[in-house]
C-alpha cells in the first residue's frame, strides 16, 4: 500500500534532510554538463585530434543523460527511490573516474556515456523523493531549496574548469566529482529512510518496448536540434534524419502508451489532467524560451563585444543572480497563494526583460543588457517553483514517479528545440548580414559591422519573445486554489490511495 500524500505545510527537519541529500547529489550533474566545456581545446590538443571528435565528450554525456530520464520513473518503482539514488550516484562516481584515466578519444567518449547515463537518473530522482515528501502544501518552498544551487552551478561550472585547468591536469574536472559525490552517497545512506514495501512493486514489468521507442527517440532529437543549434545547416542530413526519427519514434512511444495504459514506461494519460497538461505546455515553450536565450546572449557577447568566453558566461550571471533573489520568496509565497498569480506575475516581467533585449543597438552598454538580464531572472525566480506546485497538486502519490519523468523528457526536449531555434535564427540572420550579401554592400567600417550584427541578434529576440508569449496561455488555464487549499480538499474527498497507478 502506499502511504496518502503529506498534508502537514511545515517544513520538517525530515524534509530539511531530503533536500540536503538531494542538492548534494545533484548540484555535481549540474555542473558537469557544463565545466567540460571549457576543455574542449586542451582535450584537443592532449589526444591529438580534431574537433568534432573532442565535441562528441560533451554530446555523449548529453545524448546518454537524455536516453536514461524515460528509464527512472519504472527504476523507482521496482528498486525504490533510496536504492535508485545511491545507485545512480555510484554509476555517475565510476564514470567520472573512469574518464579521469582515460588514455585516448574513444575510451573518454565511452565513459562519458557511463557518467552520463547515470547523471540522466539522478535529478527525476531527486524531484520524485521530494514531490512525495512534501505534497502540494510545501511543494513551493521545496522546490525552491533546490533550484537555488541548481541555478548557481551553471555559472561555477565554466569558472570551475579554468581554474583547474589552470593549476592542474584536465583529468581532475572528473576526478573532483569524486569526493564531494562520496559525500551525498554517504548522505544518502545515512540520512534517508530505507525503502520499503510500500515505496516499491517488485512485481512492475518494465515496458520494454517503451524504453526501446522513447530513449531512442528522446536521444535522437536532441543530437539533431543541437547539431542545427551548433551551426549545422538545418537541411543537412544529420540533422533533417535526426529529428524525423526522433519525432517519429516518440509518436509511436505516445500511440503504443495509450494502449499500454499505466504499464507503460511514461503513462502518457497523466497528460488528460488539466493542471499537469497545462504546466507541461507552459514549461516546454517558456524553458525552450529561456534555454535558446542562454545560449544565444553569450554568443551575443563574444560576437558584437569581441569578450573572451569566460567573460562572456560572467556577462549572464545577473539573470541566475536575479533568479535566486525572487526564488527563495517565491516558494513561500507559492504554498500559500495561487501558482497561477506567481506564474502570471513572473511571465510578464520576463517578456518585459526579453522585449529589452530587442531594443539593443551599438551604442547599448553592457550595463545595461546586464540589468535588462537581472530583470529576465527576478521573473524566472516566480515561474518554475509555482510551475512545479501546480503540476504536482492533482496528482496521486502512486503518479508522481511517472509525471516526474514525464516532466523531465518534456524539458529535455523544450531546452534543445529552444536552443536549435534561436542559434539557427541568428545564424542565418548574421549570414544575410555578412560581407558579401545584399544588406552588407555598405558596411565597409567597424560600427557598420557592428550594428548588422546587433540587428541579427535583436531580431532573434523578438522571436525569443514570440516563444516565450505562447507560455501565457497555459498558464490561463490553471485554476486559482493555492497548494495548500487544493491539499484541504484532497484530504476531505481522497482516502489513501493504493500503490497501483490509477487512471487520473
Amino acid at each position: 500500500m502506499t502511504q496518502p500524500r503529506p498534508t502537514s505545510s511545515d517544513f520538517d527537519p525530515a524534509l530539511r534532510k531530503l533536500v540536503i541529500v538531494v542538492v548534494l547529489g545533484a548540484i555535481m550533474t549540474i555542473l558537469d554538463t557544463t565545466i567540460t566545456s571549457v576543455a574542449v581545446s586542451t582535450l584537443g590538443t592532449q589526444f591529438h585530434t580534431s574537433l568534432s571528435a573532442i565535441q562528441w565528450v560533451l554530446t555523449g554525456y548529453t545524448l546518454a543523460l537524455s536516453a536514461s530520464i524515460p528509464l527512472s520513473g519504472w527504476a523507482i518503482v521496482r528498486f525504490g527511490p533510496k536504492t535508485m539514488w545511491v545507485g545512480s550516484l555510484l554509476l555517475f562516481i565510476a564514470g567520472s573516474v573512469l574518464c579521469g584515466v582515460a588514455w585516448n578519444i574513444s575510451s573518454l567518449i565511452a565513459f562519458r556515456v557511463v557518467q552520463g547515463f547515470g547523471a540522466g537518473m539522478i535529478l527525476p530522482i531527486g524531484q520524485t523523493m521530494l514531490a512525495r515528501a512534501a505534497g502540494p502544501a510545501r511543494m513551493g518552498r521545496v522546490m525552491s531549496a533546490v533550484a537555488v544551487p541548481a541555478m548557481l552551478a551553471p555559472v561555477l561550472g565554466p569558472t570551475v574548469g579554468g581554474l583547474i585547468l589552470g593549476h592542474l591536469t584536465w583529468r581532475w574536472m572528473f576526478y573532483i566529482n569524486v569526493p564531494l559525490c562520496a559525500i551525498a552517497v554517504i548522505a544518502a545512506i545515512r540520512l534517508l529512510p530505507s525503502d520499503q514495501d510500500r515505496d516499491r512493486d517488485r512485481d512492475v514489468t518494465l515496458d520494454i518496448l517503451g524504453l526501446v521507442l522513447l530513449s531512442p527517440g528522446l536521444g535522437a532529437l536532441v543530437y539533431g536540434t543541437a547539431q542545427a543549434g551548433s551551426g549545422t545547416s538545418p537541411t543537412d542530413i544529420r540533422v533533417v534524419a535526426s529529428v524525423l526519427t526522433g519525432v517519429a519514434l516518440i509518436a509511436c512511444y505516445v500511440l503504443h502508451a495509450r494502449r499500454k495504459g499505466d504499464a507503460a514506461l511514461v503513462d502518457v494519460r497523466l497528460l488528460r489532467g488539466r493542471n499537469f497538461a497545462a504546466v507541461n505546455v507552459l514549461v516546454f515553450f517558456y524553458i525552450g524560451t529561456l534555454s535558446g536565450l542562454t545560449a544565444l546572449l553569450p554568443l551575443y557577447f563574444q560576437t558584437v563585444n569581441a569578450d573572451s568566453p569566460l567573460r562572456s558566461g560572467a556577462m549572464v550571471a545577473p539573470l541566475r543572480l536575479g533568479a535566486m533573489m525572487t526564488t527563495l520568496i517565491t516558494g513561500k509565497l507559492t504554498d500559500k497563494h495561487s501558482p497561477k498569480l506567481l506564474l502570471l506575475t513572473g511571465l510578464p516581467v520576463v517578456l518585459l526583460g526579453i522585449c529589452g533585449l530587442t531594443q539593443i543597438g551599438p551604442d547599448t552598454s553592457n550595463a545595461l543588457v546586464v540589468a535588462t538580464l537581472f530583470v529576465i531572472g527576478l521573473g524566472h525566480g516566480m515561474i518554475m517553483p509555482a510551475a512545479m506546485s501546480a503540476s504536482y497538486q492533482t496528482l496521486r502519490h502512486s503518479e508522481i514517479a511517472s509525471a516526474t519523468t514525464a516532466t523531465n523528457v518534456s524539458l529535455r526536449a523544450a531546452s534543445s528545440f529552444g536552443v536549435a531555434v534561436l542559434l539557427v535564427l541568428v545564424q542565418r540572420n548574421t549570414e544575410y548580414r555578412t560581407p558579401g550579401s545584399e544588406a552588407f554592400t555598405r558596411a565597409d567600417r567597424a560600427e557598420d559591422i557592428t550594428h548588422s550584427l546587433t540587428h541579427a541578434f535583436t531580431q532573434t529576440y523578438w522571436w525569443a519573445l514570440a516563444i516565450g508569449a505562447v507560455a501565457v496561455l497555459p498558464a490561463l488555464m490553471l485554476p486559482r486554489k493555492s497548494a495548500q487549499a487544493s491539499t484541504s480538499t484532497a484530504t476531505e474527498k481522497t482516502p489513501s490511495t493504493s500503490g497501483v497507478r490509477s487512471a487520473p
